[in-house]
């Protein structure tokens, strides 16, 4: 029984994320299989899925953090409705080809990450995607209990703190497998104003890490801040107006997307 594990919780992500996740793995993961999706609010979310409450962090919330230190969670002793090796995705993520293989490489016990492109010359990971035994490395919860606002102020998200805790260390998957949105799809700037996001060759996973998220994408725009796909002309003169999306200007040039045909194609139930 391959476990594929999801957590939602606030109101970022609708039950729609979770919905068209466990459609993806339908169509991209060979059965038998389960998504357990740990949760704080199970309304909308399909019966196919399994829904178990999120356990509480154990600890003060670190401040002044941008890591999702709620994910930290996963690393407990005991995590509701798992056990054994369990595969994490993030909802805002797109399955694009098989994702049988991720749970075959590598040896069980390994902890296996996606490499965090944003910081390609260090040994990073990046958890959107990730297989772990549950409860084999408690510590890292443990530790991050004793010292949440410590640990934070040190390695500044969680997937830094992550990388450097597990014992007896990570591996990652094959570069080709998991892709970043932003960094291996868009075209670069300006390029972006008239080419769309390709799907890179071998890909079987698209992430999306600090945004834009697949449903902007999808009907070609940055964030919800601005109506889904303005014109290129649009979307220039509003560097000078109070609709951009992000306040700096060069930003709001740069973070330009035109819809996106493989991800309508992909990303849904």
């Amino acid at each position: 029984m391959k476990q594929v594990v999801c957590i939602k919780w606030g109101e970022k992500y609708g039950p729609e994320y979770v919905n068209r996740m466990y459609g993806m793995l339908t169509r991209h993961l060979t059965p038998p299989f389960r998504l357990v999706c740990l949760t704080d609010r199970r309304d909308g979310i399909r019966a196919d899925v399994e829904c178990f409450d999120l356990p509480e962090l154990g600890c003060p919330h670190p401040v002044g953090t941008m890591g999702k230190w709620r994910k930290v969670v996963l690393w407990g002793r005991e995590v509701p409705g798992l056990t054994g090796v369990a595969l994490f995705i993030d909802l805002d993520s797109v399955i694009v080809d098989s994702i049988d293989p991720y749970f075959t490489y590598g040896e069980p016990g390994d902890v296996i990450l996606a490499r965090n492109w944003a910081r390609p010359f260090e040994r990073l990971g990046q958890t959107s995607v990730f297989r772990y035994t549950v409860g084999a490395n408690a510590h890292v919860l443990d530790d991050f209990r004793a010292d949440p606002q410590g640990i934070a102020d040190r390695f500044k998200f969680e997937q830094h703190y992550m990388t450097h805790a597990v014992k007896p260390g990570i591996k990652f998957w094959p570069d080709q497998w998991t892709r970043h949105f932003r960094l291996h799809c868009l075209p670069p700037f300006p390029l972006r104003y008239f080419i769309a996001a390709r799907l890179p060759a071998q890909a079987r996973i698209v992430t999306f890490p600090g945004g834009p998220n697949p449903d902007d994408v999808l009907v070609g725009r940055w964030n919800d801040r601005v109506a889904p796909f303005p014109t290129r002309l649009q979307h220039l003169m509003a560097t000078f107006g109070d609709q951009r999306v992000d306040q700096k200007r060069l930003r709001h040039l740069q973070r330009f997307v035109l819809p996106v045909p493989w991800i309508e194609a992909a990303w849904r139930e």
